[in-house]
């Protein structure tokens, strides 16, 4: 056991397998999740102008408090063109121009308005209720840094800054490839020795949430020459994943096969349950991944090593899984030799979030596994945690 790799050396040796992927230019409404590959810069200063912040009118502040003749508005789009004269106030509204010659805003609820002319009783400082020009970005500053994914904000920041496309690495194109005989699609009859295939659509749509452009292969036999055409195909996006066929038993061809496609196998097996049996590969460009066909165990798999993979591939400047504290609701056994990563139930008590294992750990329970939302790493090690102690986890559906 000494000479499988911990979860985290093989996940430094899958990202130093990671380059980010060819930039391209993206329509800013197309650019939702995608990883910006080059800053985006504000074309122009946010405010673009001096707005105000608040309906009411716009003054000189040494002025007040006064009487002042109402001279005109400055609305939204319609800006007052004139410049504020001595003894004048502006109606205005919020996000109008504030007028050359003022530099206050006085809110309609401390006014009195009549015959076109506000009282105004209180003074007001200078820049009062005024967005400054430039106040929130300058133009040429950036407005979304390299690296990061575009959320709805950061997709608004650039609209708002002028950006109308924008550079983001490529997706990567994703082969997710199912083998074993017994395999059955749902839905179809199924007969003794079969069962259904669910690691293709559990894989498949965590990859696609993760950015991947992903292609379903129909499950393979264990067949070498079914295999051998299967993987072919798979070997010509920029990822490959496979789910069966990388233990040791006499049916489990995938790696023989891969090798003698040209693969260049960087490790087997990992120091984790489940899904000790996993392994990554090489061949040019292709990333290849082999993941045990337990489906809980393709889950943590590709948690734990295919999705920072495409991370990286994207450019995101930290692919690692992101772990958060929380706390055992029950005392869990260590593995001497073996990290485990248990799934579990969320909830929140006061202000500690709590994890409660699901009953049902076997790496075959997907159905069970499907009502965790956490996947908790125990640390390997000997005893037992404690119930209320300090866990690590992840968030089971995040990008």
């Amino acid at each position: 056991m000494a000479s499988l790799l911990t979860f985290e050396e093989a996940q430094e040796r899958v990202l130093a397998l990671a380059r980010p992927l060819p930039a391209e230019l993206v329509p800013l409404a197309e650019a939702g999740g995608r990883v910006v590959a080059e800053g985006v810069r504000a074309a122009v200063d946010l405010p673009p102008f001096p707005s105000s912040a608040m309906d009411g009118f716009a003054v000189r502040a040494a002025e007040l408090p006064a009487t002042l003749q109402v001279a005109g508005e400055s609305a939204a789009g319609r800006p007052y063109e004139s410049r504020l004269e001595p003894g004048c106030a502006v109606a205005i509204s919020t996000g109008a121009v504030v007028p050359d010659g003022a530099d206050a805003v006085v809110p309609i609820e401390r006014v009195v308005l009549a015959d076109n002319r506000v009282e105004m009783s209180l003074a007001s400082e200078p820049g009062a209720h005024v967005r400054r020009r430039g106040g929130d970005v300058a133009a040429g500053d950036v407005v979304v840094p390299v690296g990061v994914r575009l959320t709805p904000a950061r997709l608004a920041a650039a609209a708002a800054a002028g950006a109308a496309v924008i550079s983001c690495s490529r997706r990567p194109r994703v082969a997710v490839l199912a083998t074993g005989s017994e395999l059955v699609a749902p839905g179809e009859p199924i007969r003794p020795g079969q069962i259904y295939e669910t690691n293709v659509l559990l894989l498949s749509s965590m990859l696609a949430a993760a950015g991947a452009e992903v292609v379903s292969e129909p499950p393979a036999a264990d067949d070498e020459a079914t295999l051998r055409e299967a993987l072919e195909r798979g070997l010509a996006r920029d990822v490959l994943v496979t789910s069966g066929g990388v233990s040791v038993g006499e049916h489990d061809l995938v790696r023989a096969v891969e090798q003698e496609l040209g693969v260049e196998e960087v490790f087997w097996r990992v120091a984790i349950k489940p899904g000790k049996p996993v392994s990554v590969g090489v061949r040019g460009n292709t990333l290849v991944f082999g993941l045990p066909g337990n489906p809980v165990s393709a889950l943590v798999g590709c948690e734990l090593f295919v999705k920072p993979a495409l991370r990286a591939l994207q450019g995101l400047a930290d692919p690692r899984p992101r772990f958060e504290p929380g706390r055992l609701a029950e005392g869990l056994k260590r593995n001497e030799e073996r990290d485990e990563f248990v799934r579990a139930r969320s909830r929140v008590e006061g202000d500690v979030l709590v994890l409660e294992p699901v009953v049902g750990q076997e790496s075959h329970m997907i159905v069970r596994s499907g009502n965790a939302d956490a996947l908790v790493h125990i640390p390997r090690g000997n005893g037992e945690l404690a119930a209320g102690s300090t866990v690590h986890w992840l968030r089971l559906g995040d990008a």
